[in-house]
């Protein structure tokens, strides 16, 4: 299967979100925060630093949990930071 390439924006995106990740992780260490949520820490650090823009809907939804964020903020907080305005998380 060949994948299709990303947009400016899709790349753009996936930054945002690896940022607001960053953010929620705070001071736990990406390794603790991969293995609650199931994941490499290698996979964890493609996802925060961009380079995975793209991760699957249960892969999101693993990290929230593992950070204790719900979807809803994130996608609020991913949302937000689009429109230029910088949004936090609340976790």
């Amino acid at each position: 299967m060949v994948r299709t390439p990303l947009t400016p924006e899709e790349r753009q995106r996936g930054e945002r979100f690896g940022a607001l990740l960053r953010q929620a992780r705070g001071e736990r260490s990406m390794v603790d925060v991969a293995a609650a949520a199931g994941l490499s820490a290698e996979t964890l650090r493609k996802i925060e630093t961009g380079r995975a823009p793209t991760p699957a809907f249960f892969t999101i939804a693993a990290l929230a949990w593992a950070l204790n964020v719900s979807l809803d903020e994130l996608a609020a907080a991913c949302a937000a930071d689009a429109d230029g305005e910088g949004a936090a998380l609340s976790a």
